[in-house]
């Protein structure tokens, strides 16, 4: 696990050395239910920060993800690491991560986009609590599940600034809210990716165009899913790319910067 963090950690050298990188539990509800993450954020940086919105593949919030989270906030960003699954949820193997994303999208996506969104209220909410994050400058990104969870936060119409899905599905279940999708949105999916059809992509470029999104689509060859994560070893579709993921996490760090004009 240390090797895996390390390598990922490695891809962002072009992000600031961590400091004093805090990971603070925070708890919120959606009516009777109670949710649970971590605020992610370089301590020793004191001006307002950007906010990120993470969604942790379909492992959910666990350590791996916020040391993602560590490595991907430097002293650039605030990252909430957040939980879309529920407090009580914490799948430790592939069949529970499976039980727990079938069952996140179990009415279509109507409560997925419900809790992406309370995410973002969170997330923003943190500056009265004095974490350092500019709660007018939001955005959101995810890997494989959370890829596809961070572009039904887009469809859902959210005012965030953009976001980035890595090596996310392309469906979607409901239609995009009033037709109009407001964040820009950055897909970086594999080329070689056996659950991303060209159907899809196709389905999905028109839906974008015809909700006046602000969108780029960048396809990696030789990659297939999971291609940022370290851990994912393979054979088969899902397998760590070197390459492609120091390619994608970079597009991703300048894509954020554009949309904050922190360029």
């Amino acid at each position: 696990m240390r090797r895996t963090l390390l390598a990922f950690a490695l891809l962002l050298s072009a992000a600031p050395a961590l400091a004093e990188m805090q990971a603070r539990p925070v708890e919120w509800s959606i009516g009777k239910e109670r949710f649970s993450g971590y605020v992610v954020y370089d301590d020793a940086v004191k001006p307002k920060r950007p906010g990120l919105v993470m969604v942790p593949n379909w492992l959910g919030v666990n350590a791996d993800a916020v040391e993602k989270a560590k490595a991907i906030a430097g002293g650039d960003y605030v990252v909430l690491v957040a939980d879309v699954y529920g407090k009580a949820i914490r799948p430790t193997n592939a069949k529970e991560a499976g039980a727990a994303a079938k069952g996140a999208f179990a009415d279509g996506g109507v409560s997925l986009r419900a809790r992406t969104n309370e995410a973002v209220r969170v997330l923003q909410a943190q500056a009265a609590a004095g974490v350092p994050v500019d709660p007018a400058k939001i955005g959101a990104f995810g890997f494989c599940f959370g890829g596809t969870t961070v572009l039904e936060l887009a469809r859902s119409g959210s005012d965030v600034a953009g976001v980035v899905s890595l090596h996310g599905d392309l469906e979607t279940y409901l239609p995009t809210a009033g037709n109009t999708v407001n964040a820009s949105v950055l897909v970086l999916n594999g080329a070689d990716d056996a659950g991303v059809t060209d159907a899809q992509i196709v389905a999905f470029e028109k839906q974008m165009d015809a909700a006046k999104a602000d969108w780029q689509f960048v396809d990696f060859s030789g990659a297939v899913h999971c291609f940022t994560q370290p851990e994912s070893k393979g054979p088969g579709n899902c397998a760590y790319n070197e390459r492609a993921a120091k390619r994608a996490l970079l597009m991703m760090r300048n894509f954020f910067s554009e949309r904050f004009g922190t360029l």
